[in-house]
């Protein structure tokens, strides 16, 4: 070191130290730029930041649930927005944050919660508190229980909304495969059975339903191509509607779905549906369905087939995905 002159190869700016340069958070992007370009340095211009907020994780119990194997408590993780760097202008959440109550699918069977986290802190960074409930598998209580857990989970929420920091009036629902039959559920019947006395004095109605490769006819299922059997009585559908074979039991079955739910003179709200082409498991002609319905109504939809993804995969977990999801949440909440 003692034979390279550091000062002849970058220079100070003065000859004499500086004072601070007083920088407001507004205008720090317009602090003064240095055109220094050591030989050799690469420089690249265009980058801005894609991601904005950090995120911290928190548990809390939102109902206990009488099952036949004793008390069950129910959790959400809550997912929370902050920022960590002072120098970062703040955005606009003087309300608190805009809420996402995300259902986790596996089947109507217990769900692994923390299996889609990327995608949880995804939406967090982009300003959005994301919520996570625990709910009773059909192994413990079949179908209406889900849907009664997730809107208990809304009502728990934006009873609890000043507490967390979050806008009771900007809660949407999101969920995937049997949780996307779930939020489809709970934001196609609101307030209405099937519901609970939990929290029964605030609504568990939302603002707009984030639907991805969801079921939506039980009974129209085995009739188009798939990995499994959906008629069986231990099929996913079938221990959903009571551990009893699905196309015995069409209006068992109907009551399940969500199509049943939907008609001229109920108000429902704004959906985007999102479903592969290969999906293996949730044959897409379900989401056809779910569209076709809602068009034929009137209904605020939209829908994006991903051409060659699959279940849950080979598209649906990556920037364009969640990309269509957050353009289309910002004109909502």
């Amino acid at each position: 070191m003692s034979n390279i002159d550091i000062e002849d190869m970058v220079a100070p700016a003065s000859s004499e130290p500086l004072k601070p340069i007083p920088t407001p958070v507004d205008k720090v992007a317009e602090f003064p730029h240095s055109d220094e370009v050591p030989d050799g340095c690469v420089v690249v211009d265009g980058f801005e930041d894609t991601f904005f907020f950090s995120t911290y994780v928190t548990k809390e119990k939102y109902v206990t649930r009488e099952t036949k194997g004793g008390p069950l408590d129910l959790n959400l993780d809550i997912y929370t927005p902050f920022h960590d760097d002072p120098n970062m202008p703040d955005a606009n959440h003087e309300n608190g944050w805009p809420v996402i109550v995300f259902m986790r699918g596996a089947g109507f069977f217990k769900p692994t919660p923390s299996s889609f986290n990327s995608l949880y802190i995804r939406l967090a960074e982009k300003g959005y508190a994301v919520v996570v409930p625990e709910y009773r598998p059909s192994t413990v209580a079949p179908f209406p229980a889900q849907t009664q857990d997730c809107k208990t989970a809304i009502r728990y929420v934006r009873q609890n909304a000043e507490r967390l920091g979050f806008d009771p009036e900007r809660i949407a629902l999101f969920g995937d495969s049997a949780g996307g039959h779930t939020v489809l559920m709970s934001g196609f019947t609101g307030d209405e059975d099937p519901d609970t006395a939990d929290y029964a004095e605030t609504s568990s109605k939302v603002s707009c339903i984030v639907d991805w490769y969801g079921p939506t006819d039980f009974v129209k299922m085995n009739y188009y191509p798939s990995s499994q059997d959906h008629n069986p009585a231990q099929c996913p559908e079938g221990m959903e509607i009571g551990g009893v074979r699905v196309l015995d039991n069409p209006d068992r079955s109907r009551e399940a779905s969500p199509l049943t739910y939907l008609s001229t003179d109920h108000p429902t709200p704004p959906t985007l549906i999102m479903h592969g082409g290969r999906d293996l498991l949730v044959p897409f002609n379900q989401s056809c369905r779910l569209y076709a319905t809602m068009k034929a109504l009137n209904k605020d939809v939209t829908f994006y087939k991903l051409d060659n993804a699959s279940h849950a995969a080979y598209g649906f977990r990556g920037d364009k995905a969640i990309g269509l999801v957050l353009d289309w949440l910002n004109e909502r909440l």
